[in-house]
């Protein structure tokens, strides 16, 4: 198994996206990318401490690459507006892809450098590429928000690849 962790805007959305994809094994959000340790859902919001909601991803490189995910990741997001995602703005909404290996990092690099080029979105992806830090999982009542709900996820998914 292999992790990953994306931040795409609200994480509800996004997790809800990688939930069902054939080959993720597990998902969890929660805030990462910042300089204060266990953060509450509230500080984030307020944007101080300088994390992003993500959602970090277990999965399974035979069943799904992480290739794979990242262009998901692409899909269900817009990648070229900076610290905002919808109506939620600030750098907790940011666009961000976290590795967690030196080959994750390619990848993402490359990929990235595909979409750019082939300027299929109008606008150059924002999206930074950092290295993976602590990841907090988020308070439990977010985990799963939508199933837990019954809430169809909002996010549309455009096909760029």
């Amino acid at each position: 198994m292999e992790k990953a962790t994306f931040a795409a805007g609200c994480f509800w959305g996004v997790e809800e996206t990688f939930r069902t994809v054939q080959g993720v094994i597990s998902t969890a959000v929660g805030y990462t990318g910042g300089h204060i340790e266990n953060p509450s859902y509230e500080a984030v919001c307020a944007g101080t401490t300088g994390h992003a909601e993500a959602v970090q991803i277990e999965f399974d490189p035979g069943v799904v690459s992480y290739q794979r995910l990242l262009e998901i990741f692409w899909e269900c997001h817009d990648p070229t507006t900076k610290n905002r995602q919808g109506p939620d703005i600030g750098s907790q909404y940011r666009s961000a892809i976290f590795y967690h290996t030196v080959e994750q990092e390619k990848t993402a690099k490359t990929v990235k450098e595909k979409l750019d080029k082939r300027s299929l979105l109008g606008r150059p992806v924002v999206t930074l590429i950092e290295s993976a830090v602590t990841f907090y999982r988020a308070e439990e009542y977010h985990q799963k928000y939508f199933k837990n709900r019954g809430i169809q996820s909002y996010h549309i998914r455009k096909k760029l690849f």
